[in-house]
């Protein structure tokens, strides 16, 4: 298997403690897969501490710093893609940068971008 980034429809699933979602997640960590995480998807969901299920689930992954690299990356991709989501970019470049597939549940948007990056990345929607 393939290392993953996640979006924010499945921090949104563990958050929300959905089943399916977590068995997934658990099949990764048990193949010893640590998914990422972009720090903007991170902002993005986080609303309260008492979001209990996001901070366990985080965890067991890895969150990825938007640095100016980074943050230079996903806005040529915006402009390239015509879109302004930049969580959305975020995970398509960190996804580029380590060869990962994308869990989302925003598919057609997370193509949109890949496309962009010229790259064709596996999306899994949760």
């Amino acid at each position: 298997m393939k290392p993953v980034v996640y979006d924010a429809g499945p921090l949104i699933a563990a958050d929300r403690n959905d089943r399916r979602f977590w068995a997934e997640h658990r099949i990764r960590l048990e193949l010893g897969i640590v998914p990422c995480v972009p720090s903007p998807v991170l902002a993005q969901v986080s609303r309260s501490p008492k979001q209990v299920q996001l901070r366990r689930l985080l965890r067991g992954c890895e969150v990825v710093a938007l640095d100016e690299a980074g943050a230079h990356g996903a806005g040529a991709l915006l402009g390239k893609a015509r879109t302004t989501d930049i969580s959305d970019a975020a995970v398509v470049r960190v996804a580029v940068t380590r060869a990962a597939d994308i869990v989302t549940s925003d598919r057609i948007d997370i193509e949109r971008l890949a496309s962009a990056a010229g790259r064709r990345i596996r999306v899994v929607e949760t």
